[in-house]
């Protein structure tokens, strides 16, 4: 007689990932300094620990997170972002929302009080007609006007590291909340919609090329989702509680997950000005 011993879960390459965040810590290091690299490496780790202490919780089996080092000149920020692998099916939609939904909100509990000290710590600068030019999404601009009031109509703020990190922090989260496919914001409107879900992710993908179209350094990303649409489909895997609607709980985070959407995201996330 075979015996066949289940896979134990939870199990990982420490060295993989020690070395993966090591070489993170060293490329974000290089692109703005020691605070830099720890705010942002603070910001994806809580991000991607929200979801894998998720999948802990749920005993789902999970990998540890994956940091994506991207060294100048090769990475304007340094890193790619991070990510974690699920292994195996998440059965119901309830335990997918949670696994969904808690990296965003851990990162975002994270990125808010480092983006007020790092706009605080910010300085006023003279607006230039060339360079690199980053969006301002609410967060951003709610928190500037509440530290600093109406700026100077030839002023700007310079961002210190720390703020830095948070930007680049709110735009990883407006990406990942998203709702296609296997993007967390995919997960939370499968789990809250069910299969309708997909004429939103089909929706969405026409959303992501538009903005590609009128902003070039969009099409990487939308590269990406069209590249996650032709591997994995428009429908998401399903669960066997497909059409068991949310409770009231989770549709107020859903809500809220929205919230953080609207608040970190800028349709002009970066924008080559160049002199007249």
């Amino acid at each position: 007689m075979v015996h066949s011993w289940p896979r134990r879960k939870f199990q990982n390459r420490i060295w993989l990932h020690t070395a993966l965040l090591v070489g993170t810590i060293g490329s974000t290091w290089l692109v703005a300094g020691g605070l830099y690299a720890a705010t942002i490496i603070a910001i994806l780790g809580a991000h991607e620990l929200g979801h894998y202490f998720a999948c802990r919780y749920y005993d789902v089996d999970a990998s540890l997170p994956y940091f994506l080092p991207s060294p100048p000149p090769i990475g304007l920020f340094g890193t790619l972002g991070a990510v974690i692998r699920i292994r195996e099916p998440i059965p119901t939609k309830r335990i997918l929302f949670d696994i969904g939904i808690a990296g965003p909100i851990a990162g975002f509990v994270v990125l808010v009080p480092a983006l007020f000290i790092g706009v605080a710590t910010s300085e006023l600068v003279p607006i230039d007609a060339a360079g690199l030019w980053f969006g301002e999404p609410l967060l951003i601009k709610a928190a500037a006007y509440l530290l600093w009031g109406p700026l100077p109509s030839d002023q700007t703020l310079g961002m210190s590291a720390m703020a830095y990190a948070a930007w680049f922090g709110m735009f990883a989260t407006a990406m990942n909340l998203f709702p296609v496919g296997q993007l967390d914001g995919g997960h939370i409107a499968y789990a809250l919609l069910g299969r309708r879900s997909t004429y939103l992710t089909v929706l969405m993908i026409g959303v992501a090329l538009t903005l590609a179209y009128f902003t070039p350094t969009l099409i990487g990303w939308a590269v990406i989702l069209i590249i996650m649409l032709i591997v994995v489909g428009p429908r998401h895997p399903r669960t066997f509680d497909e059409d068991v609607p949310l409770d009231r709980r989770r549709r107020l985070l859903a809500a809220f997950a929205v919230f953080m959407f609207a608040v970190c995201f800028t349709p002009v996330p970066i924008e080559i000005l160049v002199s007249p």
